[in-house]
C-alpha cells in the first residue's frame, strides 16, 4: 500500500563515517592492482584511521606495521563490547554489513533498527533482513565484518619489508575474533543475571523459557533485577501466560537465587555475597527500565506533523535515564508490554532499510 507523507532532509552526526566497507574497497583496489597509487591510499585511509580514531591507544611514533597490528587488535576489542552492548539493552542494528560498520568501533547506522518486544533471538525490524542480521546473530555479523577488515589490511602489510611476523600476529587476532567475542558476550549476560561468571545451563534454560512464554525482554530483565520471591513480578513482562509454565518459571527462579547465594558476585574479593539490595541496585545499572520502542516513536511524529512537539521531548527526557526509576506517570505510559493492537503494522513492527 503506497502512502503519501511528507519528509525531510536531515543531517546525521558521528565522530567519523570511515566504515570497514571503505577499507575493503581500497583493499580489493590494491589486491587488483588497479592504478599505480591504490597501495598508498590504502595506506594512506588506514593511517588516517588510526589518527582519527585510535590516537589515544596507537602510538603515532611506531612502525606502519606496528600501528596495523595494534589497530586489530583494538578495533576487535571495541567491535565484541559494542556488539554484546547493543544484545544487553535490546538493540538490533537491522543491517549490520561492512558498509555499516564503523571501523571506530561505535554504532553508526540507525536503520532499520529496532529495540526487541517480544523476546526473539531471530528478532529482525527490517523486512527484508533476513536471518543473518537478526539480533543474536549480530555477533556472527561482526565477525564476518572483522575479517573482511582483516583482509584489507593484509596487503598493506604484505608491502611492507620484513612482514611475517606481522601478518601472522593479524591472523591470529583474526582467528581468536570468536573467542574474545563468545567471552564478551558471557560477561554480559552474567552481568544481566547478576552473576559473577556465566553459567551456561541456566541461561539456555532461560532463553528457551523466554520464547516459549514469550516475554518482552526489557521488562523481564528489569523486574528480575529487583530479585523477586516469587515469579508474581516476572509476569508483568509476560505476553501469555501459557498454561504450565508458571511451575517452570518458579523453578528456574529457584535454580537463579541459589546461584546467586551460593556462587554469585562480581567482586572475587568478596567473602559473602552481594544482598539482595545491592544486587538489585547493580543489576539495574546493567538492565535499562526503558528502550526506546518503535510504538513509541509513531505517535510522537504523528504529532509533530501537526506541529505538537510535546511528545518527542518527553519521550527525549525519558530515554536520556533509561536506567533511572522516574514518575509514576512516566512508568505508566513507557514501562509495559506492548500493546496486541500496534503488532504486525507496517512501520511499526515492520521497517523497510529507508525507514
Amino acid at each position: 500500500m503506497l502512502i503519501s507523507e511528507a519528509v525531510a532532509i536531515s543531517t546525521r552526526i558521528a565522530p567519523s563515517f570511515i566504515r570497514v566497507g571503505q577499507l575493503e574497497l581500497f583493499g580489493r583496489r590494491t589486491l587488483k592492482k588497479e592504478h599505480p597509487k591504490a597501495m598508498e591510499e590504502l595506506k594512506q585511509i588506514v593511517l588516517h584511521l588510526i589518527d582519527r580514531e585510535y590516537g589515544d591507544v596507537i602510538d603515532e611514533k611506531l612502525s606502519t606495521a606496528e600501528k596495523v597490528v595494534l589497530l586489530a587488535r583494538e578495533f576487535r576489542s571495541r567491535l565484541t563490547s559494542l556488539v554484546a552492548n547493543w544484545i544487553r539493552v535490546g538493540y538490533c542494528q537491522g543491517n549490520f554489513n561492512s558498509d555499516n560498520c564503523a571501523a571506530g568501533g561505535f554504532t553508526l547506522d540507525y536503520g532499520p533498527f529496532g529495540f526487541c518486544d517480544v523476546f526473539n533471538p531471530l528478532y529482525q525490524p527490517w523486512t527484508g533482513g533476513g536471518h543473518h542480521f537478526a539480533f543474536l546473530n549480530q555477533a556472527v555479523a561482526a565477525e564476518r565484518n572483522f575479517q573482511m577488515f582483516c583482509k584489507a589490511l593484509r596487503p598493506l602489510l604484505k608491502s611492507l619489508t620484513s612482514h611475517q611476523d606481522y601478518l601472522r600476529q593479524l591472523d591470529e587476532i583474526r582467528s581468536g575474533f570468536a573467542t574474545v567475542m563468545q567471552a564478551q558476550m558471557e560477561k554480559m549476560w552474567a552481568a544481566k543475571l547478576g552473576l559473577g561468571t556465566f553459567h551456561s545451563a541456566l541461561f539456555i534454560e532461560l532463553e528457551t523459557l523466554m520464547v516459549q512464554t514469550p516475554v518482552d525482554y526489557t521488562l523481564f530483565f528489569r523486574e528480575l533485577s529487583t530479585v523477586p520471591d516469587d515469579i508474581g513480578p516476572l509476569k508483568k513482562s509476560f505476553y501469555d501466560e501459557s498454561k504450565g509454565m508458571d511451575k517452570r518459571w518458579s523453578e528456574w527462579l529457584e535454580k537463579w537465587k541459589f546461584l546467586i547465594v551460593s556462587a554469585s558476585t562480581s567482586d572475587a574479593n568478596a567473602v559473602q555475597p552481594p544482598s539482595r539490595e545491592e544486587l538489585s541496585r547493580r543489576m539495574k545499572l546493567i538492565n535499562p527500565k526503558y528502550s526506546l520502542r518503535e510504538w513509541f516513536v509513531v505517535p510522537a511524529y504523528n504529532q509533530a506533523t501537526a506541529g505538537n512537539y510535546s511528545l518527542v521531548r518527553e519521550l527525549q527526557e525519558v530515554m536520556t535515564q533509561p536506567y533511572a526509576e522516574q514518575s509514576k506517570e512516566v512508568e505508566e505510559k513507557y514501562y509495559r508490554p506492548k500493546p496486541f493492537e500496534f503488532f504486525e503494522i507496517a512501520g511499526l513492527s515492520y521497517v523497510s532499510c529507508s525507514s
